[in-house]
């Protein structure tokens, strides 16, 4: 375990601070180009540049490759791979709307280099009752997983700083969970997540400097998903991004259909005077989390945002406690 004190450290670091650096260029970039939207949830227009992904990118694979250099495994290089995938068929929607059908068929494209490196085990562990050996079952869960958890992710990005606030808080956790069943090493490939979600939550954070982009978005769901797989933990990693899978469900129970929100014309929630988010009275619109949280009363960007965080940290602290069930080295 001492011996891979550095190696986390390092890349670490790496992961920080490749996004921190890169941000302010690429905001500068992106607003040369004129490649803004408006944030609906603001007073006036306000145009906030994106896709981020390219620097949450940039910090996966610099951190990872780092950190291959230290520990040479398979299931390091199906992080990056698979990220990467992500990443381009988030870019290629961030640059033109694709159809419903796209991001869940690019993500399960995405998932196959996980399969062809052999970074899995076909024992899926629950806490408690122990693993199941499924060994052709699980090549469906490894292609399911990375399509969950990329457009969940996608999904939760409702405003300004949840969705790299949320990971923020899954990835540690997923992290956490790892050190508590003793995988080391993936534990220490786990934390770069974290750190990444971290450094652009500073630019991401109200008032947000930068959007993530599906192509961010994406990228930080198939890191984590793809965490989840080559650490042998999926359980625990569906249970810490349970209020992510919720709102997914929400959604598509509501439209029953596959379909990319921005094709969808009625809101799940509107803007009071005060530019308060409130639940929406039109009945054709679908439902989601925030629609959920604001329903009682209306709230502020903020106020939803601490709400949302709030479950997070309890759907984290859940994941935790299931680590610890789960009793067991894999």
């Amino acid at each position: 375990m001492t011996e891979l004190i550095i190696p986390a450290i390092v890349c670490c670091v790496v992961a920080f601070f490749t996004v921190y650096l890169t941000i302010p260029p690429l905001i500068k970039y992106l607003s040369k180009k004129n490649l803004a939207v408006r944030d609906i949830h603001k007073k006036g227009t306000v145009m906030v540049v994106r896709p981020g992904g390219p620097s949450l990118i940039a910090g996966v694979i610099t951190s990872e490759i780092v950190l291959y250099s230290f520990i040479p495994v398979n299931e390091i290089l199906a992080i990056v791979i698979t990220s990467v995938l992500a990443f381009f068929v988030g870019y290629i929607d961030d640059r033109k709307v694709m159809g419903g059908w796209f991001k869940p068929v690019g993500l399960a494209i995405a998932a196959l280099p996980i399969i062809f490196l052999g970074a899995y085990d076909s024992d899926l562990a629950f806490p408690l009752f122990g693993a199941v050996h499924i060994p052709i079952l699980y090549f469906a869960i490894i292609i399911f997983m990375i399509v969950i958890t990329g457009n969940t992710i996608n999904s939760i990005d409702v405003a300004n700083g949840i969705a790299s606030g949320f990971m923020i808080i899954a990835g540690f956790s997923l992290s956490a969970s790892l050190f508590i069943i003793q995988n080391y090493e993936m534990a220490i490939a786990s934390l770069p997540l974290g750190f990444i979600a971290l450094s652009f939550y500073k630019y991401h954070k109200i008032p947000s400097k930068i959007f993530p982009g599906d192509s961010g978005a994406l990228t930080l769901g198939a890191m984590y998903g793809t965490i989840a797989i080559v650490g042998h933990v999926e359980v625990i990693a569906a249970i810490a991004l349970l209020p992510a899978v919720l709102n997914s469900f929400l959604f598509l129970a509501s439209v029953k259909k596959i379909v990319d929100h921005r094709e969808l014309n009625e809101k799940p929630v509107e803007l009071t005077e005060d530019f308060k988010l409130k639940a929406t009275n039109n009945r054709r619109a679908r439902i989601s989390l925030v629609r959920l949280i604001v329903a009682k009363t209306p709230l502020s960007e903020k106020e939803v945002g601490m709400v949302i965080f709030k479950l997070a940290i309890f759907s984290g602290g859940l994941a935790i406690i299931t680590a610890f069930l789960m009793g067991i080295k894999l």
